[in-house]
């Protein structure tokens, strides 16, 4: 038995429409340090699922919750000085 398969979706795979804009990548990039803090947080998360918490762990988990806030804080004030550059 052949299997029926259309070209339709291999033509149009990579058509550069589909392609993230200019305007996208540079708004990733600005939320690649936030996004890595995350990552950072959900990691101490991670670990300390199957184990007691002790001190340290506490600390260690505040500390990445911390970054995230301030590093989620300097995101949003560039993109507030850059929305007002634009303006």
């Amino acid at each position: 038995m052949d299997p029926i398969v259309t070209l339709q979706d291999a033509v149009t795979a990579f058509a550069p429409f589909m392609e993230p804009t200019d305007a996208e990548l540079d708004a990733i990039e600005r939320e690649a340090p936030l996004i890595n803090a995350e990552l950072e947080l959900l990691d101490v998360q991670i670990a300390l699922l199957d184990r007691p918490v002790t001190e340290t762990d506490t600390r260690r988990l505040r500390r990445a919750h911390r970054k995230v806030l301030a590093t989620r804080l300097a995101v949003t004030n560039q993109a507030a000085s850059v929305s007002e550059a634009a303006a």
